[in-house]
């Protein structure tokens, strides 16, 4: 297994694994991917395998300090010298689920992080996955403000 940044052919995949791992509502388009891959391409964890895309993680950094619905198709909002890694989808796809691939690319987005000097990451997830994410370090800040695909959704911020 393989942890590379992105580059911007790697969309087709990006959006296929997108798809299979979220619901319609909640899943970023190919074209919103796109949007974000122009503007910071390098906040893109891929994990290959022999050169197959099974994992990702992507997101913005911003000086906000709270994850905005506004920010998953505006990449507007990035800013390389902010102080927050915005995490907004951690992808696996189901047959290489529960073997840790997610917690290895999580584990490299969070290391990143904190080697380019940011505050933090923060993110948010459904109830089910609270003491997944605690287990990095995440602390739960509630239920967030997010409207994001219709759900409910717990603010997780893990500070540096």
């Amino acid at each position: 297994m393989h942890i590379r940044t992105a580059l911007f052919s790697d969309l087709p995949a990006l959006a296929a694994v997108e798809a299979l791992c979220f619901p319609p509502a909640e899943a970023a388009s190919q074209s919103v991917l796109a949007g974000r891959l122009r503007v910071y391409p390098h906040h893109f964890w891929l994990m290959e395998d022999e050169g197959r895309l099974v994992s990702f993680i992507n997101g913005l950094v911003t000086d906000e300090p709270h994850l905005l619905d506004a920010m998953y198709a505006d990449p507007s909002f990035h800013r390389e010298a902010g102080a927050w890694q915005m995490i907004f989808g951690v992808n696996t796809l189901p047959q290489y689920r529960r073997q840790g691939r997610a917690g290895q690319v999580m584990e490299r987005v969070l290391a990143d992080a904190q080697a380019q000097g940011r505050a933090g990451c923060v993110l948010t997830c459904k109830e089910a996955l609270i003491h997944y994410y605690a287990r990095f370090g995440f602390q739960n800040e509630g239920l967030s403000a997010s409207a994001h695909g219709g759900a409910a959704w717990y603010s997780m911020r893990l500070t540096f």
